[in-house]
């Protein structure tokens, strides 16, 4: 994709100066959000080959060990259980890898001509955080899709499906900044693919996505705890299956989370312009 269609809108970063935090803000998500919309409208190719991994964990896995029974998830039949696992596992590895964008943008000149601008870093990288969530929602949407053909029991409630959007929002914006902030320490695409690489799967197993944390070890059990990805699961979960979960604690954990991605990212963007 060429740097001029991944430019935003003209006027955009004079549009922050003299404005109120607030307001500069949502706009720099919003400008973001319109970013992302527009990448996936010029090249759905990275989209269409990124959901082919859930459909091959529900299909293969899923089917598999519904079949064998091999996991104990109470009156819930395993394809149930997992599919809000693979809706936050695909999220996860969307958004692991969105510091190599930053990278990209700081090797094509983009990244110091944002940081010229009045706009705040902590705006930028928002931004850029919430930004990152549109690729996550399209991928929900084909797991979704699949979920559907398949015949999973999900709550289809409007209301249940936005909260289940804001979840998947919430958790997108953890881990790209959490890419992102890897990648204000690497500097390096290749550094941050590789670290990208080693710390997706870790995360993923020591989560509730596959499998009840009552079935781990004690110190992974630990681990899951301390673990964002697990409590983005516990939501999903509980709103798409309408078991009992802790909605506040969910949510609370995943907005400190995120807020701690931004403001790390945030304070080592210079250091990654440079």
């Amino acid at each position: 994709m060429s740097v001029q269609s991944a430019a935003p809108p003209a006027g955009w970063a004079e549009a922050a100066a003299g404005q109120p935090a607030w307001r500069v803000l949502v706009s720099r998500v919003v400008t973001f959000c319109w970013l992302e919309l527009a990448k996936i409208r010029h090249d759905r190719t990275e989209l269409y080959t990124r959901a082919i991994q859930p459909v091959l964990w529900l299909l293969v896995f899923g089917e598999t060990f519904t079949r064998i029974r091999a996991i104990p998830t109470g009156k819930l039949p395993y394809m149930d259980y997992l599919a809000p696992g693979i809706i936050a596992q695909s999220a996860l590895f969307v958004a692991i890898f969105y510091g190599i964008q930053i990278i990209w943008e700081r090797d094509f000149g983009i990244l110091t001509r944002m940081l010229a601008t009045p706009t705040p870093r902590i705006a930028l990288i928002t931004g850029k955080a919430f930004g990152a969530s549109v690729r996550a929602i399209a991928q929900a949407v084909a797991v979704f899709a699949l979920s559907a053909v398949l015949q999973v029991h999900l709550d289809w409630n409007p209301l249940r499906l936005l909260m289940t959007l804001v979840v998947i929002v919430l958790g997108s914006a953890f881990f790209s900044t959490l890419s992102m902030t890897i990648a204000g320490i690497v500097l390096s695409r290749e550094r941050l693919m590789g670290i990208g690489q080693a710390i997706t799967m870790p995360l993923f197993f020591a989560s509730n996505a596959l499998y009840p944390v009552q079935l781990m070890p004690v110190w992974l059990q630990w681990l899951s705890r301390i673990n964002p990805l697990s409590y983005e699961v516990d939501a999903l979960r509980g709103l798409l299956l309408g078991v009992p979960f802790d909605l506040a604690l969910d949510l609370g954990v995943l907005i400190a989370a995120a807020a701690a991605g931004i403001f790390a990212a945030s304070a080592l963007l210079d250091r990654l312009a440079q």
